[in-house]
This record gives structure tokens, C-alpha cells and sequence, in this order.
């Protein structure tokens, strides 16, 4: 019984790990990695702040709550909960998550596949490649029960293989590492910003429902909610563990193989270090990385958008399959805008303003379940205002 919880723990650990990896992930510490150059460790302590540290505190909070994000954000108010709610799936789905890493799919594969030849005759190409994502996402996640065990057992091992591949390769072809003269602490600060635009908080808040199924599957449905989350601390710890090294990898290849790409767009960041890499011939590696990567999360994310939009906005009066389909749909426009304009949305108000608010609610109700702390409107709405009046300034 205790290896079968291990194992289980394991593959719901890895199945973490394939939920929050995804565009910004593989772009993100990339591109930290080829600005810091020298100083790389000092951008990735920032960027694991709040990449790798803010993530786990986010799930080990929800799973205290027994994965009911409406009594999470509840304590706020309802009705600050509920439009709390509403834009971090409208982040999650449609607006940010989604298109985000069906841009970085279209921007990485595209070369190597057939129908990229009509980019120069036609602007449908991302178009076709959105449908052909989005078709293969349905299926891989129709069926809602198999979802954690399909991610830690079939993506996450070929994702990370495919990564080992690509990061191996580089350490033993680095080049001289990129110099700067960038002041520790700006390079501390701007990755510490950066691990925000990851969005792995947010993921990982709505996730915990998915974590949740398959913990109380294990360990039975009756479990004690400290149990469950001491259970689950593992498995995130796992996850996000695999998360740091692959940020650390990421940041090396950047950091050795990022001469003159500083001008290069960020979709196209991550192709042009593999061409450097593994040469013209490692296409079908950069394929599978991506694939894998942008695939994995994206069967989370249409799973925790669709199930929020059956029984929040449709209050079941359709299925699982319905509100499947009408999530995919509702992603096609901004997944068609290309990978620059996607990625220019998660700054602004979500980055500046957004997160700091989500921290200070996560921090509260951890607080508030672990040591009876009962304060949080007013540490939010402090935040609230120190938030935007940093962003106005």
C-alpha cells in the first residue's frame, strides 16, 4: 500500500508539473537566462520566488479548502469572489492562458509542417494549426476522469526527455556566457516580475480541484483536509521541484546561447537556441518539447475552464462535452493574433495589479486554515491600493 501511494504521489506529482508547464515557462526563464548572462543565479532566485514558491503555497491553499475556489475567494466577498473568479478563468481560458500556448505551438512547429507553405499565399495558417490543436486538446480531454493519469504518465515523461535532450546538448556545446553590467538588484526585481507573467499562481489555484479527485481516489473520500494537503505538498513539491530544474536549464541555454538573439521575437526565442543547438536535423525534438509542453497545459486549463463554465455559468444545464466545445471555441480568435500580441496582454494590470492581490488572498486563507488568521479584506484592499497606485506611477 505505501509504494502504491508512492507511486501515486509520484505520477500526481509529475502530473503537476505537466498542468503549469506551458508557453511562458518554456519563453520565460529563456529569456531571463540571455539577459542576465553572468548573473543568471540572480534572476533565477527571483524568478523562482514567484514561478516555483508562490505555485505551491497556491495549491497546498486550495487543497486546505477542500478545492472549492468559490469558498476561497469567498472570503473576500461574494461579490468580489465572483468577479475574482470570473477574470482568472477568463485569464486561464480565452484571454491569456490558451492562446498563449496555442501561438507558442503555431510559432515553433509551423516551419516543419506541411500547411506553414500557406503563409505566404494565405493568412488561414494559424487558423488551421488553431483547429488542429484544438481538435487533438478535446479529445485528450473529454474524458475528465483520465486527465491526471494520462499527464503523469505519458506527457510529463516525454516532455521531459525531450527537454533533457535540448539542455544536455547545450551544456556541452555552451558558448562564452553573455555579459552584463545590470545591477543585482534590478536583475532581482525584474525576474521576480517575470516569474508573474508564468501565471502558474492562478494555475495552480484551479488545479488543485484536479490534484484533489485523484488524492481523495487514493486515500479515500473522507480524508482529513491536513492529510490531503501534506499529501499533496509532496506531489507539488515533486512538480514544481522538475519545474526549478527545467528553469534552471532553460536559463543556461539562454545564457550560453543567446548571443545575438536579443532582437528576436519571444515566440521565436526557444526555436532559434534549439537551431543553435541541435542543428536543423533536432526539428522533431523541438516538436515534441513543444507539443508536449503547450499540449499538457492545455488539457488542464480547457478542463478547469469547461467544468467552471458547466456549473457556474451554465449552472448544469448542459454537459461537460458542450462547455468543452464552447471553451475551445470561445480561444480561436486571440489564438490567431500571433504569439507577440498574446503575450503583450499578461502585462499591465494582471501583472501589476493582479497578482499582488492573489498573493495577499493565498497568504490570508493559508494563514487563516493553518493558524485561525481571520483578516483579509482589509490586507487586500491595502494591497489593492498600493497595487495600482505603483502601477499609475
Amino acid at each position: 500500500m505505501k509504494k502504491l501511494l508512492m507511486s501515486h504521489t509520484l505520477v500526481t506529482g509529475l502530473a503537476i508539473f505537466s498542468m503549469l508547464f506551458g508557453a511562458g515557462n518554456l519563453i520565460y526563464p529563456l529569456l531571463a537566462g540571455m539577459q542576465a548572462g553572468n548573473q543568471t543565479a540572480i534572476a533565477m532566485a527571483g524568478f523562482f520566488v514567484t514561478a516555483v514558491f508562490l505555485p505551491i503555497l497556491g495549491l497546498i491553499a486550495m487543497i486546505l479548502f477542500d478545492g472549492n475556489y468559490e469558498l476561497f475567494f469567498e472570503r473576500v466577498g461574494k461579490l468580489a469572489g465572483a468577479f475574482l473568479i470570473w477574470a482568472c478563468m477568463m485569464i486561464l481560458g480565452p484571454l491569456i492562458a490558451i492562446p498563449r500556448i496555442t501561438t507558442l505551438s503555431h510559432e515553433m512547429i509551423a516551419p516543419f509542417m506541411p500547411f506553414e507553405a500557406l503563409r505566404a499565399i494565405s493568412p488561414f495558417s494559424s487558423f488551421i494549426f488553431s483547429l488542429i490543436f484544438f481538435s487533438i486538446t478535446f479529445v485528450a480531454t473529454y474524458r475528465e476522469n483520465k486527465i491526471v493519469a494520462m499527464l503523469g504518465n505519458v506527457i510529463s515523461p516525454a516532455l521531459l526527455a525531450s527537454l533533457a535532450i535540448i539542455f544536455c546538448k547545450g551544456i556541452f556545446t555552451a558558448q562564452t556566457v553573455i555579459q552584463t553590467t545590470t545591477p543585482p538588484l534590478k536583475i532581482f526585481l525584474s525576474n521576480l516580475l517575470l516569474g508573474y507573467q508564468t501565471l502558474d499562481l492562478i494555475g495552480a489555484l484551479f488545479f488543485a480541484s484536479i490534484v484533489l479527485n485523484i488524492l481523495k481516489n487514493t486515500l479515500g473520500q473522507n480524508q482529513n483536509p491536513r492529510i490531503l494537503a501534506w499529501t499533496g505538498l509532496k506531489a507539488g513539491l515533486i512538480g514544481t521541484s522538475l519545474l526549478g530544474i527545467v528553469y534552471i536549464g532553460m536559463s543556461i541555454l539562454g545564457a550560453y546561447h543567446g548571443h545575438g538573439l536579443q532582437d528576436i521575437n519571444a515566440g521565436a526565442l526557444f526555436r532559434e537556441v534549439s537551431f543553435k543547438v541541435l542543428g536543423n536535423h533536432g526539428a522533431a525534438i523541438i516538436a515534441i518539447a513543444v507539443l508536449m509542453a503547450c499540449l499538457s497545459t492545455a488539457i488542464a486549463l480547457c478542463a478547469v475552464v469547461a467544468e467552471y463554465a458547466q456549473t457556474r455559468l451554465f449552472q448544469n444545464k448542459i454537459g461537460f462535452v458542450p462547455s468543452l466545445v464552447l471553451t475551445l471555441v470561445a480561444c480561436i480568435p486571440l489564438s490567431t493574433l500571433g504569439l507577440s500580441k498574446v503575450f503583450a496582454l499578461t502585462l499591465g494590470p494582471i501583472t501589476y495589479i493582479g497578482y499582488p492581490l492573489l498573493i495577499t488572498i493565498t497568504v490570508c486563507n493559508l494563514a487563516y486554515k493553518l493558524f485561525g488568521f481571520k483578516p483579509i479584506r482589509v490586507p487586500v484592499l491595502v494591497t489593492f491600493v498600493l497595487a495600482l497606485a505603483s502601477y499609475l506611477s
